[in-house]
């Protein structure tokens, strides 16, 4: 199966001194035995400034391609599209712009940039200034072989339904959202799941859902045809390394035991 570990994982790691962005590919090659990166730009430094520079991220792509890994996702955050003020909403376009040029350059089949907003709607006004963006980024990913995105990730970004209204709006094969899955908006959590699944490009399976509801998430991902990665991502900030193991472990066993037991109802069928 095609999983990998949000890098926001390790934040409590980063925090400390102890995680960085080549420590985190040492880590999902060689002891989590994965062939994915799922980078948060949060891993490559504090100032932008420092960690875009062309040979910073120049030295990211030769580590990545020396350990042999797939960049599934690339999410940055600070960069999101609206701000009230228009002269914010420059500095965090010329940001996210850097920050997709940088993700171009390690190969991300997608990126996640945030809507920005607070509010349980965007107004008019918003609405047409993030989905007009998102339609110059999402022909420009269409035209690169990658897609790009919100997340359900925080303020008006959570709710389904301002997440399907933006998707339709943009209406691009280089458009998805990261499906931060069973956000608690109102809605009953397979019903949130459920509803935005068709338009997800990529996942994030937390803690919670992993020990709670992991069997019906992964379903109801299956059934929506998702075809990208199933992407872990912990945010206790303790005990890293062994947290995300069990999560990993848990996605692949459940994953797993789902098609043993299709294959098997389906043996019982053709006999």
């Amino acid at each position: 199966m095609n999983i990998s570990i949000a890098g926001y994982s390790f934040h409590g790691l980063v925090g400390q001194g102890a995680m960085n962005i080549f420590g985190y590919l040492e880590s999902c090659r060689y002891r989590y035995h994965l062939q994915t990166a799922d980078i948060w730009a949060g891993l490559m430094g504090r100032d932008p400034d420092v960690y875009l520079q062309e040979q910073a991220i120049d030295r990211v792509v030769h580590a990545v391609r020396e350990r042999g890994l797939t960049v599934v996702n690339y999410h940055a955050d600070g960069c999101h599209v609206w701000e009230d003020d228009a002269t914010k909403r420059q500095q965090h376009l010329d940001l996210a712009t850097r920050h997709i040029a940088a993700a171009e350059k390690l190969g991300a089949k997608t990126i996640r940039i945030d809507t920005g907003g607070h509010d349980r709607h965007w107004s008019s006004e918003q609405f047409d200034v993030i989905s007009n963006q998102y339609r110059i980024w999402s022909k420009r990913a269409a035209d690169n072989g990658y897609r790009i995105g919100p997340e359900t990730h925080w303020g008006t970004d959570n709710f389904a339904d301002n997440q399907m209204q933006l998707a339709h709006a943009v209406d691009s094969p280089g458009y998805g959202i990261l499906l931060h899955m069973g956000k608690e908006t109102g809605l009953p959590l397979d019903e949130y799941d459920s509803l935005l699944a068709p338009f997800a490009m990529h996942t994030h399976l937390t803690q919670v859902t992993c020990e709670t509801r992991l069997k019906t998430a992964l379903r109801i991902l299956i059934d929506a045809n998702y075809a990208g990665c199933f992407g872990v991502e912990h945010h206790s900030a303790k005990n890293e390394y062994a947290e995300v193991a069990a999560q990993l472990g848990a996605v692949q066993r459940v994953y797993g035991n789902l098609f043993a037991s299709q294959a098997s109802d389906q043996s019982r069928a053709g006999g």
